[in-house]
């Protein structure tokens, strides 16, 4: 296994979780055909700071860190160290996926923190670095958790008549 910037394989059981919640939170949420990408910093399925990426503007190195490092700064002053997702159309563009990893990459040095970007699509996950990745034809929804019903909850009972 080649060790080089980015996630590399195998993953943490943890990290592939939730990466792929990331995902079906994606699929579930974003409807329209046509959207733009969205920056997104923080824990997936819980606090995150979002940043939309407007195509027309265009934003020049020193600025996408500017925006990682003031966004990452609120989840490291709640002593976590976040995940820095692009949620994007799958037909995306790898130049910008670069641009916002380069990005990422500069900030975390700046704050003295690992930082990871992944890429998020509908029916996938990408690190733009180093390539690792998972993609299904079909995301389901998460299982839910089984429910604890009360005789589960509690300690069982002695039976009639033993007291």
């Amino acid at each position: 296994m080649t060790v080089g910037p980015g996630l590399n394989e195998p993953l943490p059981l943890l990290l592939r979780r939730v990466l792929r919640g990331a995902v079906q939170e994606h699929a579930r949420t974003e409807r329209r055909r046509s959207f733009p990408a969205v920056l997104h910093v923080g824990i997936p399925g819980g606090p995150e700071r979002t940043f939309e990426i407007v195509p027309e503007e265009e934003l020049d190195h020193a600025l996408r860190v500017e925006i990682v490092e003031a966004m990452a700064r609120h989840s490291l002053g709640n002593g976590a160290v976040p995940l820095v997702w692009l949620t994007r159309m799958a037909r995306g563009a790898d130049a910008e996926d670069l641009a916002w990893s380069a990005a990422v990459g500069h900030a975390a040095g700046e704050l003295g923190v690992r930082l990871d970007l992944v890429v998020i699509t509908r029916r996938a996950w990408r690190d733009p670095r180093s390539g690792a990745g998972r993609s299904w034809a079909r995301v389901r929804p998460p299982r839910p958790a089984a429910p604890v019903g009360p005789a589960e909850a509690s300690e069982p009972s002695a039976p009639p008549g033993s007291g």
